[in-house]
């Protein structure tokens, strides 16, 4: 009984002094950011866009507004797909340059 019970203490000495682990479970790390979008949102509402693409996610487009609120935005919607056209134009025509 007593070699039961000190295998019991030592089993929780371990764990209670294992140092913690930094690591995110995966069940975060696999978790997309945005789970609902909003689907008209004018231009002047927002102050920086932010693009996520991760393997799991389809391609996420954050909005973070003027009032600091962050929101998903769906990427199909006209203006923003305009805008990401021209982008695009613009640093093939800079890398054409250099």
């Amino acid at each position: 009984m007593d070699m039961k019970l000190l295998a019991v203490v030592a089993a929780l000495t371990l764990v209670i002094y294992a140092p913690p682990s930094q690591a995110k479970p995966i069940s975060l790390v696999e978790r997309c950011y945005c789970r609902s979008t909003v689907n008209s949102l004018p231009r002047g509402y927002i102050r920086e866009l932010r693009f996520i693409h991760t393997p799991n996610c389809p391609f996420q487009v954050i909005a973070k507004l003027k009032t600091n609120k962050e929101v998903c935005v769906n990427p199909e919607i006209r203006w923003l797909k305009q805008y990401l056209k021209n982008a695009i134009h613009k640093m093939k025509k800079s890398k054409q340059v250099n």
